[in-house]
């Protein structure tokens, strides 16, 4: 079992910055890979950035160089830089882990672990 806690979420205005935190606990050396999702009320969750054991990352198309993601070690604690922050990206942002190889960045049902979400407002 793995419990995600994240934190760091807040208001900003159309172009400022965020730090996003997720703190994990349990059985952390299990993970194969964890990751950002976030959603908005009437549509559906989508990925965000993943990033493997190996350190290797992946990020939405949406991001376009403006988002960074980071592990620490022992997969303890999973990081997201947030800048250019625009307001369509305004939404609940979601730290996740998966135990198994087969995780995807498009396919939120892939991924067993989720946190209770931190939330970002940007106003323009």
């Amino acid at each position: 079992q793995v419990r995600l806690v994240e934190s760091g979420g807040g208001s900003v205005q159309a172009g400022g910055s965020l730090t996003l935190s997720c703190g994990a606990s349990g059985s952390t050396n299990s993970l194969f890979a964890m990751g950002w999702f976030r959603a908005v009320p009437g549509k559906e969750r989508e990925g965000v950035a993943t990033i493997n054991v190996e350190g290797e990352t992946r990020y939405a198309d949406f991001v376009k160089g403006r988002f960074v993601i980071s592990q620490g070690s022992a997969r303890k604690t999973l990081t997201l830089q947030l800048t250019n922050l625009l307001p369509e990206d305004t939404a609940m942002y979601y730290c996740v882990a998966s135990t198994h190889m087969g995780w995807s960045l498009t396919h939120d049902a892939t991924w067993g672990y989720w946190g209770q979400g931190t939330q970002v407002t940007v106003s323009s």
